[in-house]
């Protein structure tokens, strides 16, 4: 970190010490403030359109590339529970306090996608 300062000196970047450089008037403001939620907005749909076209064309390229995400899922939560339960306990079973917050993290990010996704899913298509 220190030498990339020594080779460009304290640039940080504030977009709104930028914006006020540049910018005198509010209505200028409030026009830099609509351009940038419509770039934001269309860059957020183009990301979600190649997202989309990534799973069409998963899907159409055969039985192994449509699965291989949810195989991989399937075995790195396989993995992960095996070696949680089995870590230190051969005498009683005990969950480490360390792979709580994974498991609560986990849950909480499946059941959201799949039934916030699932919601999402059917409204669009009605």
């Amino acid at each position: 970190m220190k030498l990339l300062s020594k080779l460009f000196g304290n640039m940080s970047l504030d977009v709104n010490k930028l914006v006020d450089n540049v910018v005198t008037t509010d209505e200028e403001r409030k026009e830099l403030k609509i351009k940038f939620e419509q770039i934001f907005l269309e860059a957020r749909a183009n990301a979600e359109e190649q997202i989309t076209r990534r799973w069409e064309a998963d899907a159409k390229a055969g039985w192994l590339p449509a699965n291989i995400r949810p195989m991989t899922l399937i075995f790195l939560t396989f993995v992960f529970v095996v070696i949680s339960v089995f870590d230190g306990n051969l005498g009683g079973f005990s969950i480490s306090p360390a792979y709580l917050p994974i498991y609560q993290t986990l849950l909480i990010c499946c059941y959201s996608a799949y039934f916030a996704g699932r919601s999402i899913e059917k409204i669009k298509n009605k």
